[in-house]
């Protein structure tokens, strides 16, 4: 699942190219199409060469509507950044070019777009060459340039196989286990009620998620998931996400609030960032300067305290606390804008380093100073977080390399994530432990519950997988499987007899015809209860897993490979053994035979039972009881 995002000047012609690419014009409001300009965000879909359907978020370009471009373009894969060959490079382009770079946006592919109204071939190099420099020291300084035509349709093919090489090296987002929508569009269907859209991060909504709005804390449920316009059962990390709630009002919701599951994530109205000042800015920073904070699809005022240096000048870097007026969510690691509002200027962005600051810094404090630097570089936590989520089931000491932490510091970081929840103990003590990261632990999981449901869809005679079958789909070695299976067994999830493991939820259940097909053999079983039908001829007219659903059932009891009796007549002839060996003391096959009126085959086959059993015990031709 991937998301691209439209940037650029003002009708350098994304939302036409849009049109063109998809047969969906992303502008949707009466007043973006009279102006031809795009005001609010807009969304369309398009499949790449290879088949991935990736969504587009196509922002405005003009300098008066940029803070609405913010709410869409932070949770973006790649950039489409457009310029327009008629005019190359232009101010909003360098705007929100810097943007892109601000957010670290990873990379992407450059459209140099309306070729036809180009004069000569000439001045296209002569723009691509200016375009190029631009760029250079940018996240775009590797993008392919194309050049299209929305109008006649030229170069869209190699647009399209540009996005899906620029995609290709993308990793999936990865499932933190907490999801977070930011929600940068709300509206109304009839029929349904209150809808939300936006780009999911961190974690998987399901369908029937308990949710909560942040700020506000007010609840709902999902009651269901669409992502690019196909409905699903649940919504993965890095997709263009709607939601549709029950339970909330459109009027309770605004752009910038945050979905997510109720007590994952609190709101801050402190912040500690590390900033840099683009080198274009209109003059230096100054401590306790008024800005707008942008981060996800979120724009609140706050004032900005520079932590160790009295101003920054423009193409410094430093370190901010922000006070913000509302509350926000946000986590470390999100990427930030940082905006002037009078007279509107975008100064720059960076990192959060802390989303949850204790207290209000005083302003040269050398510690913490230091204590933001370490932050910046990683805290343990985090670090050793990710790599037990990168190693799947591991042991500290692995987990504690992995990261390059030293064993105190593994130690204490590791006590916090299982406090946390964030880490779940699977198995042994110390060094030694087997320890999961909690998404890691729910997708294998998943994945476990999956395989078992797709045995019992394709198998519903049998009454479970074998468990070393399960463990070989899972890809895991025999002590971590074991231990993960204590879990799903104690958690009621799965049931195991024997060598089989099952869904606890599952029986055997047989259809009409085969009740009549199992009634027929029964019958033939009540007609002749000491010398019923053959396995052979059992498998001949039931069928292999019938057969076998029978037996698993109780219904039959195999004595040998050959023999099989009704569970009821095997227990009359072991009493008849035990009290005839009570009178008698001996007893003889042909005397069993003869008692049952039977076949040696029968007989024996039975003897041979009681004899695996420890009933009786052979001597010569004669059973006894055994001691």
């Amino acid at each position: 699942m991937h998301v691209i995002g439209t940037a650029g000047h003002v009708d350098h012609g994304k939302s036409t190219l849009i049109a063109a690419l998809t047969g969906t014009h992303p502008d949707r409001l009466k007043e973006e199409r009279e102006r031809e300009m795009t005001i609010e965000l807009g969304f369309a879909w398009l499949t790449l060469p290879g088949d991935e359907t990736i969504g587009i978020v196509d922002v405005p370009g003009h300098r008066d509507f940029i803070e609405n471009m913010l709410a869409g373009v932070g949770g973006i894969d790649a950039a489409l950044f457009v310029v327009a060959a008629d005019e190359g490079v232009m101010p909003q382009t360098r705007e929100h070019l810097a943007i892109l770079d601000l957010l670290q946006i990873p990379g992407g592919v450059i459209a140099l777009t309306k070729t036809d109204l180009a004069p000569d071939p000439d001045w296209l190099d002569l723009v691509e060459l200016d375009v190029h420099q631009a760029v250079s020291q940018t996240v775009l300084a590797k993008a392919p340039i194309c050049r299209v035509s929305a109008r006649t349709g030229a170069g869209l093919a190699e647009l399209k196989q540009a996005l899906a090489d620029c995609l290709r090296a993308r990793p999936p987002r990865p499932d933190l286990g907490r999801p977070r929508l930011p929600i940068d569009r709300i509206f109304t269907m009839s029929g349904f009620g209150t809808v939300v859209t936006g780009t999911l991060t961190d974690g998987t909504l399901r369908l029937g998620d308990e949710v909560e709005v942040l700020p506000s804390g007010r609840r709902g449920r999902i009651r269901t998931l669409q992502t690019h316009r196909q409905k699903q059962q649940s919504a993965q990390p890095g997709s263009r996400t709607a939601v549709n709630l029950t339970g909330l009002e459109v009027d309770e919701i605004q752009r910038g609030n945050v979905l997510a599951l109720p007590g994952h994530y609190r709101t801050t109205q402190r912040v500690d960032l590390h900033f840099r000042l683009l080198p274009d800015a209109a003059g230096p920073l100054t401590h306790s300067t008024e800005v707008k904070f942008f981060v996800g699809a979120s724009e609140v005022v706050a004032r900005a305290r520079l932590l160790g240096s009295e101003s920054l000048n423009p193409g410094e870097s430093g370190w901010l606390q922000l006070e913000l007026r509302d509350p926000v969510v946000t986590v470390r690691g999100d990427r930030y804008i940082l905006r002037r509002p009078s007279p509107s200027e975008t100064l720059g962005g960076g990192v959060v380093v802390d989303a949850q600051p204790a207290k209000r810094h005083r302003r040269f404090d050398a510690a913490v100073l230091e204590h933001l630097e370490a932050l910046l570089q990683g805290a343990p936590t985090d670090l050793l977080f990710r790599s037990i989520l990168a190693l799947g089931i591991c042991t500290p000491s692995q987990a504690a390399a992995h990261a390059r932490l030293s064993a105190e510091a593994a130690a204490a970081a590791l006590d916090e994530l299982y406090q946390s929840g964030e880490v779940i103990h699977l198995d042994g003590e110390g060094a030694t432990a087997l320890l999961a990261a909690r998404p890691r632990w729910q997708a294998l999981t998943d994945q476990a519950q999956s395989e078992l449901t797709a045995f019992h869809r394709s198998y519903p005679l049998r009454a479970g997988t074998p468990r070393e079958a399960l463990k070989s789909r899972l890809k895991l070695e025999q002590r971590p499987f074991q231990a993960a299976l204590r879990h799903w067994i104690a958690a009621a999830l799965f049931v195991e007899t024997g060598p089989l493991l099952a869904l606890a939820n599952f029986s055997v259940q047989l259809n009409p015809a085969q009740q009549t097909q199992v009634k027929a053999l029964l019958a033939r079983f009540a007609a002749a209860p000491y010398t019923p039908p053959s396995i052979k001829e059992c498998l001949a007219e039931l069928g292999e897993d019938l057969y076998a659903a029978v037996v698993e059932q109780g219904l039959l009891l195999p004595v040998s490979a050959e023999v099989v009796f009704r569970p009821a007549d095997v227990a009359a002839m072991r009493q008849w053994v035990e009290e005839h060996l009570a009178a008698h003391g001996t007893l003889a096959a042909t005397e069993f035979r003869d008692a049952f009126n039977t076949s040696r085959k029968y007989a024996l086959a039975l003897l041979e039972y009681l004899d695996a059993l420890g009933v009786t015990v052979r001597d010569g031709d004669f059973r006894k009881r055994r001691k």
